[in-house]
C-alpha cells in the first residue's frame, strides 16, 4: 500500500474535481495491509505477483514436514463504481504444491487453481485529501479452487484498512479484520482476527521500501510476520514491486518471496 500518498495529493494544487479525475495510483499490493484508497469510477486496475514462492517447515507440530508453495498469477482485478467505492475480484491463480517429510523422503504434490473472493470496498474518509484515510472492505471467498488446493468452504470477513501521513516522505498504515473461517477439523466455522502495521518511505518520486508486521489470532498458535519490499513506479499508471516475508512464529511460513506488478487503466 502506498502510505505515503496523501502527502502527494497535498503537493497538487488542483481543484477537487480535477483530483477526483487524476488520482496518484495507489495499491493493495505488495504488503498485507489494505490500502483505503479506491479507484475512480471511470477506472479499473489490475493487481498481481508474476511468480510467489513459499517455504514453511518451522511448524508448531515440529513434524519435519517441509512445504514448498508457487503461485503464478495470483491477482486482484479493482473496477471503480463511485467516487468512492470499488468492487474487487481476487483470485489466487495456479497454485503448486509439494509437501516433503525431511525424514522419509516422501513427497506429495498438487497442483491447480486457486479460490476466488469477492471483495467492495467503500472509502469513509480521505479518499481525495485530508490528513488520514479509513474503509470499510466486506468481503466473501467462493470455493472454487481445485480439489486439495482450497478446504472446499465459503468464508469470509470485514477489512477496515487506514492511512494516514507522518511525513512529506514516510507514511503509515494500519488495517484490521475479523474473518470467518473453516476449522481444521472441518467441522465448522471459527473467527479469526488479523492485525497489521506499515509505515513506508519515497526514497525517490519514483522509488518506495515499506517495513510492516502482520499478526493473526485463530485456532492454534498466532501467526506472525515481518515483510519488507519495495515499489517502483514506472509511470503514472505502472507499478512494479517486490519483496519478502519472515515468519516471527512456527505458525507463520518461514519465507515468502515474490514479485509483482499494478497497472491502472
Amino acid at each position: 500500500m502506498n502510505t505515503h500518498r496523501l502527502a502527494l495529493l497535498a503537493l497538487q494544487p488542483l481543484a477537487a474535481a480535477a483530483l477526483l479525475a487524476a488520482r496518484p495510483l495507489t495499491t493493495d499490493r505488495p504488503d498485507t495491509t489494505e490500502s483505503p484508497f479506491t479507484v475512480e469510477a471511470d477506472r479499473w486496475q489490475l493487481e498481481l505477483s508474476a511468480a510467489q514462492w513459499t517455504r514453511d517447515e518451522h511448524t508448531p507440530e515440529r513434524d519435519g514436514v517441509r512445504t514448498e508453495t508457487w503461485e503464478v498469477a495470483p491477482l486482484n482485478v479493482r473496477v471503480g463504481l463511485t467516487p468512492h467505492s470499488e468492487l474487487q475480484l481476487v483470485h489466487d491463480g495456479f497454485v503448486d504444491v509439494e509437501v516433503r517429510d525431511t525424514a522419509t523422503g516422501n513427497r506429495d504434490r498438487v497442483r491447480g487453481a486457486g479460490d476466488l473472493t469477492l471483495r467492495y470496498k467503500h472509502n469513509l474518509i480521505g479518499n481525495d485529501d485530508g490528513p488520514r484515510a479509513i474503509a470499510l472492505m466486506p468481503y466473501v471467498k467462493l470455493p472454487t479452487a481445485a480439489r486439495r488446493i482450497g478446504n472446499d468452504a465459503w468464508e469470509g470477513g470485514l477489512i477496515v484498512p487506514f492511512a494516514m501521513d507522518l511525513s512529506e516522505t514516510w507514511g503509515f498504515g494500519a488495517m484490521t479484520e475479523l474473518a470467518v473461517v473453516r476449522n481444521d477439523a472441518d467441522t465448522g466455522h471459527r473467527l479469526g482476527w488479523l492485525n497489521t502495521a506499515t509505515v513506508s518511505r519515497g526514497v525517490t518520486e519514483r522509488l518506495g521500501v515499506f517495513f510492516e508486521v502482520a499478526w493473526w489470532v485463530g485456532e492454534g498458535a498466532p501467526a506472525g510476520s515481518f515483510n519488507v519490499g519495495t515499489t517502483y513506479g514506472l509511470t503514472e499508471d505502472l507499478q512494479f514491486d517486490a519483496g519478502i516475508n519472515l515468519g516471527l512464529t512456527r505458525a507463520a511460513d518461514d519465507l515468502v518471496v515474490f514479485i509483482g506488478l499494478a497497472r491502472r487503466y
